[in-house]
């Protein structure tokens, strides 16, 4: 890095930098805080007050008050503040305002950039030499790289019933008479009962081979989609109530609608409030 093009944080108090480089030929002292010129890398004014506000890590906060050994309440009683106050912003529910981290700045003994989450990693950076720049982002990187492989994905169990399918099943036994089988989602579904989804009348959204959730309920609003047992087969379409009966209405046009007659009692057992593919648990 050209180290005429690096400017010293500490001369300028009141900004908030978001970049490792400044350009120094850019910038104007005014009584109202510092004006850039061309250089991107600059806020001023307001705007450097609210990325403070922003980025302020509460983590950074409780580290430089335990390593004063001070207390809550001692910060809380310097502050002219509650404790409640304090504690809101070092457990991260609240962010101090623009006063109030000048205020922290000077009971600290540290620069409002201090409290800034990239604070500690800037500075270090822009104490390497270039080459040893280099070396900290190629680090940097594996880092990120090794930590997004060693992910653990946290999956949810779903109890889905066994050899019963949407569009190609049973009938009135639908979720009495039928064993489940676990299989896994990587989110916490809530729902009243989860079955199979069988043939391709309903893609594209609701592909075969995957689970449908099921709220339980009747008949709500037309053109929502439902599961309905009708003639001994389970179905998942668009439902219309009609004279007589209910139009059921696939989402692919290859498939015309069908009509079941209220004399062939058919029954709808709830909505359908997701679906989605299993995953390997």
């Amino acid at each position: 890095m050209d180290e005429k093009n690096q400017f010293p944080v500490d001369r300028l108090p009141k900004l908030v930098y978001t970049s490792v480089s400044y350009k120094t030929d850019t910038l104007l002292q005014t009584e109202h805080g510092v004006k850039g010129g061309k250089d991107d890398g600059v806020l001023v004014g307001k705007e450097c007050f609210d990325k403070e506000e922003e980025m302020f890590s509460p983590r950074i906060l409780k580290k430089r008050r335990e390593e004063l050994g001070m207390s809550q309440s001692d910060m809380a009683r310097q502050l002219a503040i509650s404790r409640q106050s304090y504690f809101a912003w070092e457990s991260g529910k609240a962010k101090p305002s623009r006063q109030n981290i000048e205020k922290l700045a000077e009971v600290l003994s540290v620069s409002t950039a201090y409290f800034e989450a990239e604070y500690k990693i800037v500075e270090t950076y822009l104490q390497l030499h270039a080459p040893n720049q280099e070396k900290l982002e190629s680090y940097a990187d594996q880092l990120l790289i090794s930590q997004q492989g060693d992910k653990v994905l946290e999956l949810y169990s779903i109890r889905v019933l066994d050899d019963v399918a949407l569009s190609a099943g049973v009938g009135e036994g639908l979720y009495d008479e039928y064993e489940s089988i676990e299989v896994w989602a990587d989110k916490d579904y809530s729902y009243d009962i989860a079955t199979w989804i069988k043939g391709d009348s309903m893609e594209p959204v609701y592909l075969s081979g995957e689970v449908a959730l099921i709220r339980e309920g009747g008949f709500d609003y037309d053109g929502a989609v439902y599961a309905v047992v009708w003639n001994e087969r389970a179905y998942i379409k668009k439902v219309y109530l009609e004279e007589g009966g209910y139009r059921l209405v696939s989402l692919n046009p290859a498939y015309t609608d069908l009509f079941a007659a209220a004399e062939d009692h058919p029954k709808i057992v709830g909505k359908i409030i997701g679906h989605f593919t299993p995953l390997e648990g």
